[in-house]
């Protein structure tokens, strides 16, 4: 959970667009100037780390019939709202595809490990 006063920093003008518990975050602001000099400020590319190298820093979870992916974000984090730390730390493109099928294992990145993994060779796009 944000502390209030971090919660009040994430509104201070000209910080970072995305609150600290975003999955956006972290990454990088670019600005596009068009033709008539105006700019418009984009959220570049998230990249996160291969499937592979990100294993060692997840526990399973075998899913439950009706289950949640909010329900799994508050469970492991606190937050409902961190459902998609677990749907990066599988191999799906739909968040609902994580709790769809009871009894299925999916991998939940330990609190503080996977979406802090380092950026380079084998990385995939998120």
């Amino acid at each position: 959970m944000i502390e209030p006063y971090e919660r009040a920093l994430d509104e201070v003008p000209g910080a970072h667009p995305y609150a600290r518990s975003s999955r956006y975050s972290g990454v990088e602001i670019g600005v596009y100037r068009a033709p008539d000099g105006s700019e418009v400020r984009y959220a570049k590319r998230r990249l996160l780390p291969a499937l592979a190298d990100a294993a060692e820093e997840t526990v399973s979870h075998v899913v439950r019939s009706g289950e949640r992916a909010d329900q799994l974000g508050q469970r492991y984090f606190g937050d409902p709202g961190q459902w998609w730390q677990i749907a990066d730390a599988n191999p799906i493109l739909d968040p609902r595809e994580l709790t769809d099928e009871p009894g299925e294992e999916i991998a939940v990145p330990l609190a503080g490990g996977f979406p802090g993994g380092t950026v380079g060779p084998g990385v995939r796009n998120g």
